[in-house]
């Protein structure tokens, strides 16, 4: 499948991406579904026959499970209605998928379900700014996307910078200059992200937050250790000349794995959401099936290979992620132990 940026995805890959994504939604659905029953006030929004609810699903990407995600809020929705004998006032539905413009918007519309019941839009742009009119939205879900950055901290890429990240591609074991010029040009990212929500979304609307997450700041995780597994296996590459040293040097994953202090931080400080709801969670918590190495790079490879093939070349891929299998065969007990303190942050913030 094309990314968008020339490189192709492996179709496995993607539908072992779908399944993992399938199970942490799973986790987050019961709490979108009590968000909706317990916290939206649909009353408050005066709907009559005509109106319509508007959703958005900020960094929806291309699989199924989006749609199903979509139909479970509407379901909840329509469900708080009758519940509340608004029956006769139910809304239409309208849902806006938004993503970057590289996101390739030809296969998200091609398999829309036929019977939605809502109406669907495709909204190209980065979530890190505005994309709606002023309080046109009434729900805003986003998956397993804010921990991506607007960019790189340009410190990373400067050699006279002490965060210089020489022979790293990520902030995990690095110097603490590294880990500082992510964890600011996060805030930056999430502060411009939260301006822009709380103008598009109307008073009293929901917004749902689903990211990978650390319990606490600077605490180990899996998800640093994957990324440490990553660039250990293209260093090892460096060394055998199959790429040079310098383009890993010039390499640092554009993303960051925050905590639920500094999320909490980060929403007081912007002062027009209120933290309905804020939970740590273990996506794993009912699957027995052990961590390993081909599942790992079958989920990572469907995220990473189209920005590993553009910086590296698409000739390096098989390899580099055989490699990567195999070092986290090597640390999967360690993985294991690390799920158990949770991984993934659910949000539920209302609009004040």
């Amino acid at each position: 499948m094309d990314t968008g940026d020339g490189a192709y995805i492996d179709a496995e890959s993607l539908d072992f991406k779908e399944e993992a994504r399938k199970e942490s939604m799973d986790v987050a659905k019961v709490m979108i579904d009590d968000a909706i029953a317990e916290k939206l006030d649909v009353k408050k929004f005066s709907f009559t026959s005509k109106s319509t609810f508007r959703i958005a699903d900020l960094g929806c990407s291309v699989g199924p499970n989006t749609f199903n995600v979509m139909q479970n809020i509407i379901d909840a929705v329509q469900h708080k209605c009758q519940s509340q004998g608004l029956t006769s006032r139910t809304p239409e539905f309208q849902v806006f998928f938004n993503d970057i413009p590289s996101n390739n918007f030809n296969t998200l519309f091609t398999t829309l379900p036929p019977e939605r019941p809502y109406f669907a839009a495709g909204v190209p742009g980065s979530f890190h700014g505005r994309l709606f009119p002023e309080s046109s939205l009434h729900f805003v879900h986003s998956f397993y996307a804010l921990h991506f950055l607007s960019e790189v901290p340009k410190e990373l890429l400067n050699k006279n910078s002490p965060a210089w990240n020489k022979g790293r591609i990520s902030y995990t074991c690095a110097q603490d200059e590294v880990a500082h010029a992510y964890a600011a040009q996060f805030a930056e990212d999430m502060a411009t992200f939260f301006d822009a929500r709380a103008k598009e979304l109307v008073v009293d609307g929901i917004m749902v937050l689903i990211m990978p997450a650390i319990p606490n700041v600077g605490q180990s995780s899996v998800h640093g250790l994957m990324s440490d597994c990553l660039g250990s296996s293209l260093m090892d590459m460096a060394k055998e000349g199959l790429i040079s040293e310098a383009q890993v040097d010039l390499f640092n994953l554009p993303f960051y794995i925050t905590s639920p202090k500094e999320m909490r931080e980060i929403v007081e400080g912007n002062g027009c959401f209120r933290i309905e709801k804020m939970e740590i969670q273990n996506p794993r918590s009912g699957i027995d099936a052990p961590i390993t190495g081909k599942s790992c790079v079958m989920q990572r490879r469907a995220g990473l290979e189209g920005m590993i093939s553009k910086h590296f070349g698409a000739e390096i891929v098989d390899d580099l992620f055989y490699r990567f299998s195999k070092k986290i065969d090597e640390v999967s007990n360690l993985m294991e132990s690390q799920f158990q303190e949770g991984t993934q942050l659910s949000i539920v913030l209302k609009r004040i």
